[in-house]
């Protein structure tokens, strides 16, 4: 058989991976964290946390609005950025089946919502004012 028959599926499979990794999918009853845990620190304030990799191109993409974010509004919301390339526990930890995913929780450490793929600012806002959180007007 030759190498070229060989290499194809590893390939297509190879593309397939990576396009879902960086894929783009809403979910409010997407994968918990496993064994029941919670990941998320109940700092008194709610708190979202992007997982990804900071070679993803949709995750580079977000990294400034992240920075942006946890800089405006600073004591009303938390913002983290993981990433799971570095730190695969976490993936694990948190349930990640692709990236970027971004996990909304309450001041409690309640999961409220997770989203996978790139999402903007303004939607990340709308995002937060849909579970009724609404940092603008404060």
């Amino acid at each position: 058989m030759s190498l070229r028959k060989l290499f194809a599926p590893a390939l297509v499979a190879l593309l397939f991976l990576t396009l879902t990794a960086c894929g783009n999918a809403d979910s409010s009853t997407g994968a918990k964290p496993a064994g029941g845990s919670n990941p998320a620190a109940a700092g008194g304030l709610p708190r979202l946390v992007d997982l990804g990799a900071d070679k993803c191109i949709p995750c580079k993409m977000m990294a400034p609005i992240l920075e942006e974010l946890k800089g405006e509004y600073a004591g009303r919301m938390e913002v983290e950025f993981i990433d799971v390339w570095k730190n695969k526990a976490k993936a694990s930890e948190y349930g990640i089946q692709m990236i970027p995913t971004q996990i909304f929780y309450d001041e409690s450490g309640k999961e409220l919502f997770r989203r996978m793929g790139f999402i903007g600012k303004e939607d990340i806002l709308a995002t937060w004012k849909k579970l009724g959180y609404d940092f603008k007007e404060q």
